[in-house]
């Protein structure tokens, strides 16, 4: 694809998220509370949240299949992933590992931080430091991006979706590369407004990987059920 795919795959994107903004929004508080609870939970919290924040979050997932389909994504839609198949489960954890792996360790690198430990790492690390961080999540994630897609919407299986989202990154590297400076340019309108802008960056987030799930792979018609 042309690099300018890019762009348009964020286009489309604005127009899932004004379909329904509200249940994106609510989509996206519920992720992004469960995060924050899970970090409250003493010891293991970190990893838990590596867990189930993943599954919680494939819910903008569906949700931007369902507002392809012309429909309002419902709120359950966050526990959707919980019952997947058992692949299809550690296909997302897997891919979401690769990205948490790859902050952890510029995390460490850079600032000598350790993540597992989130209130000493948000009170030693700057806000500069932290998009740092988050430019390198975000790029170790291009190419896994398209596994939840695979498996949720395709019910692909776990070696499937990881050998095509991979050919999927070699063949679009230019338009995902753009689609990743686009997606950092929302994380630090996200981190400048203290967090409140998430609830509408996580949604356009999902939606333009989804756009651009249907544009790379050719898909017409959104694999979505109630």
């Amino acid at each position: 694809m042309p690099w300018r795919h890019a762009l348009a795959w964020y286009e489309e994107a604005m127009r899932l998220w004004k379909r329904a903004p509200v249940p994106w929004a609510l989509l996206a508080l519920a992720t992004l509370a469960t995060e924050l609870a899970l970090q409250a939970v003493p010891a293991v919290g970190t990893l838990l949240g590596k867990v189930v924040t993943p599954l919680v979050g494939c819910g903008m997932v569906f949700a931007a299949a369902a507002a392809d389909r012309g429909k309002r994504p419902p709120l359950r839609l966050a526990a959707a992933a919980f019952r997947a198949r058992g692949a299809a489960i550690a296909a997302i954890l897997t891919a979401s590992f690769v990205t948490f792996a790859a902050e952890g360790y510029a995390a460490w690198w850079v600032a000598d931080v350790n993540v597992l430990a989130p209130e000493r790492a948000a009170a030693d690390l700057s806000s500069t430091t932290i998009l740092g961080i988050y430019a390198i999540g975000v790029l170790a994630s291009l190419p896994v991006g398209f596994v939840p897609f695979h498996v949720l919407l395709e019910e692909a299986g776990f070696g499937e979706a990881f050998a095509a989202s991979w050919q999927a990154f070699t063949l679009n590297t230019g338009p995902l590369l753009v689609y990743a400076a686009a997606s950092m340019l929302l994380l630090g309108i996200g981190l400048m407004t203290m967090g409140i802008a998430l609830v509408v960056v996580l949604p356009l987030w999902t939606a333009a990987s989804y756009a651009a799930w249907k544009d790379v792979f050719g898909v017409r018609d959104a694999p979505y059920e109630d």
